[in-house]
């Protein structure tokens, strides 16, 4: 099977996106950042190595975003994190890898070092500075409900998501997210 790379997007809304960001630097930067973040991303991890879907919310947005226009789009369920990674791992078949817009380091070497990974081990993570990641990947199916419990947004993200794994994880670069003027000033510092 094709190795699948979902990308988890939001429609950057004045006010919906980069909520911690916008108190940190005001509403307008925080969604030209998140825009450009979502750009970035899109534009460095598209690679004809692997079929790159867009993971979209809200669902009516689906097809009606131009930036987003040449990515296949597939719309996300409601609810926490939980459920919306249990949609793509448990429907998925073969090497799936998930990354979000957060992370603008991220680019087609870091989804073709998951992929190389996948082949010897059953999960791969991109662990975060905070705690959390910025990729997933797993030799999909996953069992139903297997991110239930993880406590989402904490240090403890990785730790939660890796214990559930029981083994076979591979980690890759550590790398920052982009969740607060603190985290955005670090980002841009390394650029």
């Amino acid at each position: 099977m094709r190795p699948q790379l979902y990308v988890f997007a939001k429609r950057g809304d004045m006010g919906t996106a980069k909520t911690r960001l916008a108190r940190d630097i005001g509403p307008v930067h925080a969604l030209r950042h998140y825009r450009a973040m979502t750009a970035r991303v899109l534009r460095k991890v598209n690679d004809p190595r692997w079929d790159t879907t867009l993971y979209v919310t809200p669902a009516r947005v689906v097809g009606t975003v131009p930036a987003w226009d040449g990515f296949a789009q597939r719309p996300q369920p409601t609810g926490s994190l939980s459920p919306r990674l249990d949609a793509v791992f448990t429907e998925a078949r073969g090497p799936v890898l998930v990354i979000g817009t957060d992370c603008p380091q991220v680019d087609a070497r870091d989804v073709a070092a998951a992929l190389k990974a996948l082949r010897s081990h059953r999960f791969v993570f991109g662990p975060a500075e905070d705690g959390g990641f910025w990729l997933m990947g797993a030799q999909a199916p996953l069992r139903p409900g297997f991110f239930d419990g993880v406590r989402w947004s904490s240090a403890h993200t990785l730790a939660d998501v890796t214990e559930r794994a029981g083994g076979g994880v591979a980690l890759l670069r550590t790398l920052e997210d982009v969740d607060d003027g603190p985290s955005l000033r670090r980002v841009l510092a390394r650029r």
